[in-house]
């Protein structure tokens, strides 16, 4: 069976890690593969959405340390260069909202790349866990740079240095995802939410991750300006002619996401 599962519906790329066995952990061949689909997504001008989600019970046990013969011997520059920082890049890049759906433990870097993605939904009975501390390693996949921004640099460092277990309804207190839904409405609420932000502007969207994004590295002056700049961009696509047109018929606008 093939570790990343791909199907495209309703304007949506459903991508699912596929190795249950072992807890969606990642070996070199699931990595490469998430990568092509991510790609192939990002490409496919009929995906105007990307939800993720781990098969089975976790959303992602991180790496493999099964994966050699001596794990105390893993290749972390090769690891990290080939596999894993391409994925959080083309996560954090990708012209198109990125949904992870976290349908149970997420942890080392499983939790990271969950946190990478643009909007995190998670089952109530779900959890993240900086696990990498308890095997002497620091967190990888982009933990040093999303955790202090999405719950302060107090609460980051607490979670990377004791590998405490954070559930799902914490996580949402403290700023560290989006939503906690029932699990046995997570797969429906994953659904809905990502088969409505492929009916908005997809245009609007990229542009807004886009700043978003920057806006960590920006001074107040200089956002101001790349929003002016990315607003005129904004101001020329179709959806936007879509959007105030429907707003004088008042009716509801039907985007084509360019």
């Amino acid at each position: 069976m093939s570790s990343i599962l791909y199907q495209v519906a309703n304007g949506v790329a459903h991508l699912t890690l596929n190795r249950p066995e072992k807890y969606n952990s990642f070996n070199k061949e699931m990595a490469l593969s998430l990568q092509q689909r991510l790609d192939e997504a990002a490409a496919d001008e009929s995906v105007r959405c990307i939800l993720l989600k781990g098969s089975g019970k976790a959303f992602c046990a991180g790496q493999d340390l099964g994966e050699t013969e001596d794990p105390t011997q893993l290749d972390f520059d090769a690891i990290l260069t080939e596999r894993y920082n391409p994925i959080v890049l083309r996560l954090r890049e990708i012209n198109k909202p990125v949904i992870c759906g976290v349908n149970g433990v997420a942890a080392g870097a499983g939790a990271n790349l969950a946190l990478a993605g643009d909007l995190v939904l998670a089952k109530q009975s779900a959890a993240f866990i900086q696990a990498f501390i308890n095997i002497g390693l620091i967190p990888d996949c982009g933990g040093t740079f999303m955790l202090p921004r999405l719950i302060g640099a107090q609460r980051a460092m607490a979670l990377c240095i004791t590998g405490e277990k954070v559930a799902a309804e914490q996580a949402v207190a403290m700023g560290m995802i989006y939503k906690a839904v029932p699990d046995e409405s997570f797969e429906a609420e994953c659904t809905a939410l990502a088969e409505k932000l492929a009916q908005m502007p997809t245009q609007g969207i990229a542009l807004t991750k886009k700043l978003i994004n920057q806006s960590f590295d920006n001074t107040l002056a200089q956002q101001l300006e790349q929003e002016m700049r990315l607003q005129v961009q904004a101001g020329k696509t179709s959806d936007f002619k879509e959007g105030v047109a429907a707003f004088l018929e008042k009716r509801k606008p039907v985007f084509n996401g360019k």
